[in-house]
């Protein structure tokens, strides 16, 4: 049986292989492919931000492991087909970084924040340009978050120009798509609202963008709310002895207004 070496990094990587051997291998571990492991690849990603959300610092390490995990584990498959192995993704992320801060790795001049997100864009559309991706949408990935994709395809169209002039031309749009939608409720035909609704979310992400602000994170930020606050419905009722299935929805709906006014009567608030 191989020996597991003592280093961090080298012992992940030898973990992961054996887990993966053919002889003596973990099934579960043999049974995926990258389809089967990408979505787990999310969810650790999003692990990771909901830890820095909640500066749960002590569980940080423990979900960046995780997803260093799904790394090695893309690597790992790929090295079996003989792709490319974990070196390989090192070794490219380590050339693209120094490849896009030549301000920093080479002899051109320092940038503000400002000028290297201008340079960042550039160096990434002429990287784009020589894997032929020549659209102005191209590269956008298809499995981005569908908010977060919307901001992205919006923002691009909108270094060519293909943008609103501000907010407040978005929320006239918003309005716009918001009547659209209210015409199909009548009619109920599943892929008609279907369209609507998602005009309205597309717009909602442009506003986002046009507000400076991140959809994804606005919308934690309310579920955050909704769930904060209806777990204060449920203690409210809860003190009267019942749950809210036991509870009519105007009974609710005051209890929800109570919790708002504790969150605003609260310190700081």
């Amino acid at each position: 049986m191989t020996q597991i070496p003592d280093d961090p990094l080298p012992r992940l990587l030898a973990i992961m292989a054996r887990l993966r051997a053919p002889q003596g291998g973990c099934p579960w571990d043999l049974a995926q492919n990258y389809a089967t492991i990408a979505p787990y690849t999310i969810e650790e990603a999003y692990e990771v931000a909901d830890a820095i959300a909640r500066e749960d610092y002590a569980a940080l390490p423990d979900e960046l492991g995780d997803l260093l995990l799904q790394v090695v584990y893309h690597a790992r498959m790929a090295e079996e087909e003989g792709r490319f192995g974990f070196d390989d993704v090192a070794r490219a992320i380590g050339d693209k970084m120094i490849r896009r801060h030549p301000h920093v790795f080479g002899d051109e001049e320092q940038r503000s924040a400002a000028a290297q997100t201008i340079a960042w864009e550039a160096q990434k559309s002429r990287e784009r340009a020589a894997r032929a991706e020549h659209g102005v949408l191209a590269g956008v990935p298809v499995g981005m978050p569908a908010l977060t994709r919307a901001y992205k395809l919006t923002a691009r169209a909108a270094r060519v120009g293909f943008d609103w002039v501000n907010a407040e031309q978005v929320l006239d749009k918003l309005a716009e798509e918001t009547a659209e939608l209210r015409a199909e409720l009548p009619r109920a035909d599943p892929e008609r609202l279907a369209d609507e609704l998602g005009d309205m979310l597309f717009v909602m992400a442009n506003l986002a963008r046009k507000l400076k602000l991140d959809p994804e994170a606005v919308l934690r930020q309310a579920n955050d709310k909704f769930a904060r606050r209806f777990g204060g419905v449920e203690a409210l009722l809860a003190a009267e002895g019942r749950t809210p299935a036991e509870s009519s929805l105007d009974e609710m709906e005051a209890a929800w207004q109570q919790v708002k006014i504790q969150e605003r009567q609260a310190p700081g608030k």
